[in-house]
């Protein structure tokens, strides 16, 4: 393996352990030696987008078509980051029409049908997005992650049978796949089959539990002290809810809360139950909150983000418990 090679390889896979300072420097190495590499463009465009820089990811996978206007895969990346967060879905779709001229199997055809459904979906244009799904191939595709989000996409038409088989597929070659299990779920949900949801929630949460949480995860205690914050900030008529409330952190709902048809991936639970002793103003208080760290952390990118996200969660549980304190929300402040 040459010296290019080796850091363009290194890149990716710093990459894929949440090392994007490392990646960056693997990717200016392999740039520095070939400044010319279609490749090292479009690695560091995947670690730009990757750090909250957008227009210059774009910039640099479109120097990556530059230098080879055959490359499918920057052609994707440049989509995905015009799609979102840059909301320029026209340019996506363009983009993706033009990777569909190079795409030279079924899963770079139905990553690329992927995005255009996506950008569609985002215009909220739903009839061109159902003629995309209903262009995809086949499969079986190469990879299982492409029956899991072809049967997702299939799933949010609708088309919960289609959405059924594909996710079975994908879960078969993949047993401990925890994304095509909770979908799988919401489908049975869909379909009212109580017991079959139940049962692909607990497999999800399984798989959920076996996976290590993300490399930036604060430790429980951390986290505790910014939930604490969280409620501190609150609203006093939310906060008062709140007063005499225990906190309990832990990773993910317990199997006997999801057993009981709770969403293994919710974020927060209130327990606002009481035996009928207490009185009205007692009983419009929350006796204990169960905030659940690793489904946090899923809903963002990156650590800098959790504070806010905890927040958003505690604003919007209360509002849904108590709809009468939904007015002192600060969404609401925002909406008005």
């Amino acid at each position: 393996m040459d010296q290019f090679t080796a850091h363009i390889d290194r890149g990716w896979d710093l990459v894929h352990r949440g090392d994007l300072r490392g990646a960056q420097l693997s990717a200016e190495k392999g740039l520095e030696l070939d400044g010319q590499s279609p490749e090292a463009h479009n690695l560091l465009g995947y670690v730009k987008a990757a750090q909250g820089h957008a227009e210059d990811a774009v910039e640099l996978y479109r120097q990556a078509i530059a230098l080879d206007d055959t490359f499918v895969e920057a052609m994707l990346n440049a989509a995905e980051v015009l799609i979102h967060p840059l909301h320029d879905f026209e340019a996506a779709i363009g983009m993706v029409d033009e990777a569909l001229d190079f795409a030279e199997n079924a899963d770079e055809t139905a990553d690329a049908l992927l995005l255009k459904y996506d950008a569609y979906m985002h215009q909220g244009d739903k009839e061109s997005a159902a003629r995309v799904l209903a262009s995809f191939p086949e499969g079986p595709f190469e990879s299982p992650r492409l029956d899991f989000l072809v049967g997702r996409a299939h799933f949010e038409s609708g088309d919960h049978p289609a959405a059924q088989k594909l996710l079975e597929r994908a879960i078969e070659r993949e047993p401990s796949y925890g994304d095509a299990h909770y979908t799988l779920g919401l489908v049975f949900e869909a379909l009212g089959n109580a017991r079959a949801m139940v049962a692909a929630f607990l497999r999800a949460r399984e798989a959920d539990l076996s996976l290590p949480p993300v490399f930036w995860s604060p430790s429980r205690q951390a986290f505790e002290e910014q939930v604490r914050a969280a409620m501190a900030r609150l609203p006093a008529p939310l906060s008062a809810t709140l007063e005499e409330a225990d906190l309990i952190v832990a990773e993910l709902p317990g199997a006997e809360v999801v057993a009981d048809a709770v969403d293994p991936r919710v974020c927060l639970l209130l327990d606002t139950s009481d035996n009928g002793s207490r009185s009205p103003r007692e009983r419009s208080r929350v006796q204990r909150i169960f905030f659940y760290q690793r489904n946090t952390e899923r809903a963002v990118e990156e650590p800098s983000e959790l504070a806010e996200e905890i927040y958003l969660v505690l604003e919007e549980e209360l509002c849904a418990t108590f709809p009468e304190l939904a007015r002192y929300a600060t969404q609401h402040d925002d909406d008005e």
